[in-house]
């Protein structure tokens, strides 16, 4: 049975946001035949993430040394055994049917590698409001997140919603170790390697609350910002300049 697995990374912060997370994860619907898997990895001790979830042979809590969510993800995705790789922040609360798009896009169109879809701010009030910029649904081509990044440091999809193809992500070596932006590297990792697909269907909810690591001061101006925002494009740039030299088919 194919597997897709969810990886969630949870602070002490994000905790108390784990039952949400797993009541939308729980009334999702895949195609015929697969199975979903959710992996938790508490960054740092004491987080407590098994006392937020059920028991359920689908959900594996485990503990990794303190370094940011996109180290915890990575180690997590070392514990995963599914051919597709979701990223899902626990803050965060998927759409109705938004696995069983991600799979079926990815199932019905082998050369995509990754998939991305349209996003909600879920505001304190439980409001959801939306935002313009989204890009035509359908085919990303190879290159075409990081011109329009290049543009304004923005990506025109959003990486939260990512799912991709595990042999991508391994081969990317999982997200960037960075203490922010980790996804977004990923995102423009992706995008190097492989075309996307965008879907017009909102397929999550993005919390916003001041416990969030994009509500930091530092998050989106200074000197980190300017070396994360450096590293990711110079990585693409990179993986874009091998990919021509070595050719499509042996990147992959």
């Amino acid at each position: 049975m194919p597997v897709i697995s969810i990886i969630t990374p949870v602070h002490q912060a994000g905790v108390g946001f784990l039952p949400d997370a797993y009541a939308s994860l729980s009334d999702q619907s895949l195609p015929a035949g697969w199975a979903w898997e959710w992996l938790i990895q508490e960054d740092g001790d004491s987080v407590g993430a098994a006392a937020y979830v059920p028991e359920d042979p689908r959900i594996r809590v485990a503990s990794s040394r303190q370094g940011g969510p996109h180290v915890a993800r990575t180690v997590a995705l070392g514990r995963s055994t599914g051919e597709l790789i979701k990223n899902f922040d626990s803050d965060d609360v998927l759409a109705d049917g938004a696995l069983w798009r991600d799979v079926r896009t990815l199932d019905e169109h082998p050369e995509i590698g990754w998939v991305t879809s349209r996003v909600l701010d879920l505001l304190s009030d439980g409001s959801l409001v939306g935002f313009d910029g989204d890009p035509s649904a359908g085919r990303i081509p190879r290159g075409a997140v990081l011109s329009h990044w290049e543009q304004g440091m923005r990506a025109q999809v959003h990486p939260a919603t990512l799912c991709a193809r595990r042999s991508l992500v391994v081969a990317l070596g999982g997200w960037m170790a960075l203490p922010a932006s980790g996804d977004t590297g990923l995102l423009l990792g992706l995008d190097a390697l492989a075309d996307g697909w965008f879907m017009e269907e909102v397929g999550l909810h993005y919390r916003k609350h001041e416990g969030q690591i994009t509500a930091h001061a530092s998050h989106a101006e200074g000197d980190e910002w300017q070396a994360r925002m450096s590293v990711i494009a110079e990585r693409s740039r990179a993986l874009g300049t091998l990919l021509l030299r070595y050719g499509k088919e042996d990147a992959q």
